[in-house]
């Protein structure tokens, strides 16, 4: 009976929460599948008509939709692939035991606590200005011409940037599965012959598989939603080179101001993200349960 009365009691007490939580979900949700269904122009107020589905369709065969796609996808997979590919070697190096190695894990793990329109304005006018920034500064010390990365490379500077955040995610990942890896068997290696390459090879890099699955799953969760980065930087340009998803809803609701081609977007890009977390969960439960 106790046990029957202290469940009912948990389940009253978290009932107000579970249903807030709810509300704030629904409510925008149910807003954003009315608007889309409208013909609904902030320039044209009272002027709103129920238009069906001709706002999806509208957005996804506009030639920018094709562009926003594929510069996610080439977004998303880039820096997972720098992330993951440098993520290991500084986990690596993070593990070994060095004089100062808790202000070096410090160091490293800094950037991933730097706020996104931060880190944006730093690289644009300090590292990649094509007349004062370092790289710059550099490129003329070895008799090179200068980038300018936005005009020349915009995507790969983006690209760069979210990649310069999210490195210390994922090393710190990695680091606290090296942490935790049986020591016996890395002696017992050694001991058999093995050397450092072999080691890594066969015992270490299979021990990093479940927490790189993680690593990918909960960056592309994120990766999916860029915008800061693009919005501080390029503006989506030149053109619609570093213009993604997001970015392009966003300029549909507010350079645009039509909220109904927004609201189709939106709802477009949830399917999307959906999509991806789908596959992506069942790729990690299958790691798991290996």
């Amino acid at each position: 009976m106790a046990t029957q009365q202290t469940r009912f009691l948990a389940k009253a007490l978290l009932s107000p929460a579970v249903v807030l939580l709810l509300i704030w979900m629904i409510v925008p949700l149910a807003l954003t599948i009315y608007f889309s269904t409208l013909h609904y122009s902030l320039l044209d107020p009272g002027s709103e008509s129920f238009v069906g589905l001709e706002n999806f369709q509208y957005f996804l065969t506009d030639p920018a939709f094709l562009a926003s796609l594929r510069n996610t996808l080439v977004l998303v997979g880039s820096v997972l692939a720098i992330t993951i590919m440098l993520g290991v070697p500084f986990a690596l190096l993070l593990d070994q035991p060095v004089i100062g190695r808790s202000i070096v894990r410090l160091m490293v793990i800094a950037p991933f606590f730097v706020m996104p329109t931060v880190s944006a304005l730093v690289w644009k006018n300090l590292l990649m200005h094509p007349v004062s920034g370092l790289f710059a500064y550099v490129a003329r010390l070895l008799g090179l011409t200068p980038i300018d990365w936005f005009t020349d490379a915009p995507l790969l500077a983006v690209i760069l940037i979210v990649s310069w955040q999210w490195l210390p995610f994922a090393t710190l990942i990695l680091l606290t599965a090296l942490q935790s890896q049986d020591e016996e068997q890395k002696e017992a290696a050694e001991m058999d012959g093995a050397g450092a390459f072999s080691t890594f090879i066969c015992l270490t890099l299979p021990h990093l598989a479940r927490p790189i699955t993680v690593v990918i799953l909960i960056e592309t969760i994120f990766l999916l939603t860029v915008f800061a980065e693009i919005f501080v930087t390029t503006g989506g340009g030149p053109g619609l080179q570093t213009t993604n998803i997001a970015f392009l809803i966003y300029s549909q609701a507010l350079i645009q101001f039509d909220v109904g081609s927004a609201s189709a977007g939106g709802l477009v890009a949830v399917v999307i993200a959906n999509i991806v977390a789908f596959f992506l969960v069942r790729i990690v439960g299958r790691n798991l349960e290996a």
